[in-house]
C-alpha cells in the first residue's frame, strides 16, 4: 500500500479521499488555490502545496503543478476525485511518466470512454445495448438531419465530447431541427473546443440508471449494483438512490453484464460508471441503451456504499497499488435502500440560479458511521466560509439508510429538516418538497419528474405569516431577557398601564408588510395579535430551540437572526421574516404636524440636535434605549426643529411626543 498520495482535487471529494486514506495510515497531501488557502479540505490533510490562482485554470487544471507538487512531497500516487483532472487522459500519462501512479483508470480507458460517437461504437462491438442514433464522424448538417429523420423524431442531439448537459437539445419535430443543431454546436465548441455531436433517438420517459462497475489489474471485475439518478434539473442530478426502485432481479442481473462487458472492452481499472438510460414501456416492462461511461468515481458513490457496506475509496487505493479486487461478485449484496440528496447554493424558485455568499450558519444533522440507518454528511465546508463563484455550487452531500425506501425517504426528510444554513439561497426546502411530492414518493421516476411536479416544488412557504411572526417575537423578547438578566416586563423602567404591557412590532414578510401587538397581562399571559388577529402566545427555550403554542398552533422553532432578518426553521420547513425596527424607522412615521414619537416605552439616551437646528432627510435626531438596545431616530424629511419634548435619561412611554420640526 502507499505511504503518501496526493489528492488532486478540493472540497467534499478531497476531504472523502483523505477520511479512507488516513483511516488506512496513508499520507496525504493536499493541493489548494488562493480561495481556498483556509478550506477544509487544506486541514483535513496531512501537507498541503499551493498551486496557483482561483480560478481552476490557473490552479486545479494545471496538472503540471500538481505533479511537481507530488514529486516535492514524496507522494507515491494521486488521487483525482472528480471533475477537474479525473478524466484526463493526458494528465493520467504524464503521471505514469513521472513516476507517480494514477489512482483511477489507464490513459487508453479514459481515451476510449471520453468521446460518446466513439465509445458507442466501441460498445456496439461489445454487445452493449445502444439507443438508435448516429455516433459517425460525417458532421454534414444535411446528413445529420437525414439521420435525424431515418431514427424518428423526437431526437436528441448531443455533443460529442460533452457533459454537464451543455451542448444538448431535444428536437421535437424536422423544422426545428437546423436551429437546435446551430445552437448546440456554438454550446459545445465554447464548453469542449468540439463541435462534434451524435443524434439518438430521445426516449420521452426515461429513467437514468447506472451501473458501479470495479476491475483491477489482474482481470477481475464485478459490478456493485445500480443507482437511479432520474431527478434531475438542467440535466443535472439532484437526488440519487440505490437500489433503484422496481427493479426486477433478472433486468439487475442484465445490466449489470453489460456494465462488465463495456469495462472489460475497455480493459478498465479501478472505479467507473456505466450510464444507462431506460425506456419505460408500460405495463412495468422496460429497455435499457448505453448512454456513457464516467471513468472516475462518481459524486453519488456513498449510496453504494451505503447498500453494500463497503469504501470505494479504499478499493480504488487497494486496486491502484496492485491488489485485487477484495469480493468477487457472488459475495456483493444488497442491504437496504440509500438516498442522497445533494445540497447547493442555489435557488430553486429563479430558475436555480447559482448563489455566492458566506455560510453565516450552518449547522449539520447528526452523522452515524457505516452502518444500517446511517446518516452521513459529506462535505468540504465549514460555517463561517465563503462560497465562491469560481467553483461547484454544491455545499453538502446527505447520505440515508434505511431497511427500506419509505423508511429512508422519512429519515432522510428529518435530516434535511435539521440542516439549517443562513447565508445564502440553498435548495434544502426544494429538496424536501421533491421528497413529498406524489411522483417521487410513489417511485414514479423519470428525468421529467421535476417539471411535470412543478405545482408542488417552486414558490410555496412552508411555515406561514403567523407561525413565523411568533416566533420572531419570541426571539426578540428572548434576547432581550439573555441581555437583561429578567424578563423584559419586569423590569423597573418599564411602562405600564393599568397592570397591561403592550408593544408593537411590525415585519415585512415575503414583500408584504405585518403589524403586530404582543399584550401582556398582569398575571404574565401573553396575547399576539397578527394583523389584527390575535391568540394567546406562550414559548420556552431549550437548547436553542424555541417551542412555541401560539392559538392552535404548536411548534418547535430555532430562529438565527442576522441583522433584521430572522431565518426560523421548524420541522415543517424554513423561511424567512424581517423585522422593522420602530425606533430606527420612527422618521417614516411623523407624520401628523412633524411630530416625532416613541413607538415603544424606553429611555432617552440622547438628542444629537437642539431648538432651531436645521437637519436633512435622514439625519440622525435622537437615540433611545428599549431593553438595553440602543435605536437611532432620523429625520424623515428636511426642516428645523422646533421643541424638544424631553431631556436625556427621561423615561417615556410608547407614543409620547420626543421632538418637533417643521
Amino acid at each position: 500500500m502507499f505511504k503518501k498520495i496526493l489528492i488532486a482535487n478540493r472540497g467534499e471529494i478531497a476531504c472523502r479521499v483523505a477520511a479512507t486514506a488516513s483511516r488506512m495510515g496513508v499520507r496525504t497531501v493536499a493541493v489548494f488555490s488562493d480561495a481556498d488557502a483556509n478550506a477544509k479540505h487544506v486541514a483535513a490533510c496531512d501537507e498541503a502545496v499551493h498551486i496557483g490562482g482561483s480560478a481552476p485554470k490557473e490552479s486545479y487544471l494545471r496538472w503540471e503543478r500538481i505533479i511537481e507538487a507530488a514529486k516535492a512531497t514524496g507522494a507515491e500516487a494521486i488521487h483525482p476525485g472528480y471533475g477537474f483532472l479525473s478524466e484526463n487522459e493526458n494528465f493520467a500519462s504524464a503521471c505514469a511518466a513521472q513516476g507517480l501512479v494514477f489512482i483511477g483508470p489507464p490513459p487508453s480507458a479514459i481515451q476510449a470512454m471520453g468521446l460518446k460517437a466513439e465509445s458507442k461504437q466501441l460498445m456496439e462491438k461489445a454487445g452493449v445495448p445502444l439507443v438508435p442514433g448516429y455516433h459517425e464522424a460525417d458532421q454534414f448538417p444535411a446528413l445529420l438531419q437525414r439521420e435525424a429523420e431515418r431514427i424518428g423524431y423526437p431526437v436528441l442531439i448531443k455533443a460529442s465530447a460533452g457533459g454537464g448537459g451543455k451542448g444538448m437539445r431535444v428536437v421535437e419535430k424536422p423544422e426545428d431541427f437546423a436551429a437546435a443543431l446551430a445552437s448546440c454546436q456554438r454550446e459545445a465548441r465554447n464548453s469542449f473546443g468540439d463541435d462534434a455531436v451524435l443524434i439518438e433517438k430521445y426516449v420521452t420517459r426515461p429513467r437514468h440508471i447506472e451501473i458501479q462497475v470495479f476491475g483491477d489489474t489482474h482481470g477481475n471485475y464485478v459490478y456493485l449494483f445500480e443507482r437511479d439518478c432520474s431527478v434531475q434539473r438542467r440535466h443535472q442530478k439532484v437526488l440519487e438512490e440505490a437500489p433503484a426502485p422496481w427493479m426486477p432481479e433478472g433486468m439487475r442481473r442484465e445490466m449489470g453484464r453489460a456494465a462488465v462487458a463495456a469495462a472489460r472492452a475497455v480493459h478498465y481499472v479501478g472505479a467507473g460508471t456505466v450510464e444507462f438510460i431506460v425506456e419505460q414501456r408500460g405495463g412495468g416492462a422496460m429497455d435499457f441503451f448505453f448512454m456513457e461511461m464516467n471513468t472516475r468515481l462518481q459524486v453519488e458513490h456513498p449510496v453504494t456504499e451505503a447498500i453494500t457496506g463497503l469504501d470505494l475509496v479504499e478499493w480504488q487505493l487497494r486496486v491502484a497499488a496492485g491488489e485485487p479486487l477484495p469480493l468477487a461478485q457472488e459475495q456483493l449484496r444488497i442491504h437496504g435502500h440509500a438516498i442522497e440528496a445533494r445540497i447547493c447554493a442555489e435557488n430553486p424558485d429563479n430558475n436555480f440560479l447559482p448563489a455566492t455568499g458566506t455560510l453565516q450558519v450552518y449547522r449539520k444533522p447528526p452523522a452515524t458511521a457505516f452502518e444500517r440507518g446511517m446518516v452521513r454528511v459529506d462535505d468540504g465546508v465549514r460555517e463561517g466560509d465563503a462560497i465562491s463563484p469560481y467553483y461547484d455550487s454544491m455545499i453538502a452531500k446527505l447520505i440515508v439508510h434505511g431497511e427500506s425506501r419509505e423508511q429512508a425517504l422519512a429519515r432522510l426528510d428529518d435530516a434535511l429538516a435539521a440542516t439549517h444554513i443562513v447565508g445564502l439561497h440553498t435548495n434544502v426546502q426544494f429538496l424536501r418538497y421533491v421528497l413529498k411530492s406524489p411522483s417521487f414518493a410513489q417511485a414514479n421516476l423519470d428525468t421529467a419528474l421535476i417539471p411535470r411536479e412543478a405545482a408542488v416544488l417552486f414558490n410555496q412557504e412552508p411555515v406561514g405569516l403567523t407561525l413565523a411572526a411568533a416566533a420572531a417575537v419570541a426571539k426578540t423578547l428572548l434576547d432581550e431577557q439573555a441581555l437583561s438578566g429578567a424578563d423584559p416586563f419586569s423590569r423597573r423602567d418599564g411602562w405600564l398601564s393599568h397592570g397591561v404591557a403592550k408593544r408593537r412590532f411590525e415585519f415585512d414578510f415575503h414583500g408584504a408588510h405585518t403589524k403586530a401587538e404582543l399584550t401582556t397581562l398582569h398575571d404574565g399571559a401573553q396575547v399576539l395579535a397578527v394583523n389584527g388577529v390575535a391568540a394567546p402566545l406562550s414559548f420556552r427555550a431549550e437548547g436553542g430551540t424555541i417551542t412555541l403554542t401560539y392559538g392552535a398552533q404548536r411548534a418547535s422553532a430555532t430562529v438565527y437572526t442576522q441583522g433584521e432578518t430572522d431565518h426560523v426553521f421548524t420541522p415543517a420547513g424554513a423561511t424567512q421574516i424581517v423585522s422593522i425596527d420602530l425606533l430606527a424607522h420612527a422618521g417614516d412615521q411623523a407624520a401628523e404636524g412633524g411630530r416625532l414619537t416613541a413607538p415603544m416605552p424606553g429611555k432617552v439616551v440622547s438628542f444629537a440636535v437642539k431648538a432651531g437646528d436645521a437637519v436633512t432627510k435622514g439625519q440622525a435626531l435622537a437615540v433611545m434605549e428599549a431593553m438595553k438596545m440602543e435605536h437611532t431616530i432620523a429625520a424623515p424629511a428636511d426642516g428645523t426643529v422646533v421643541e424638544l419634548m424631553y431631556a436625556p435619561g427621561d423615561q417615556v412611554a410608547e407614543g409620547a411626543e420626543l421632538l418637533k420640526i417643521t
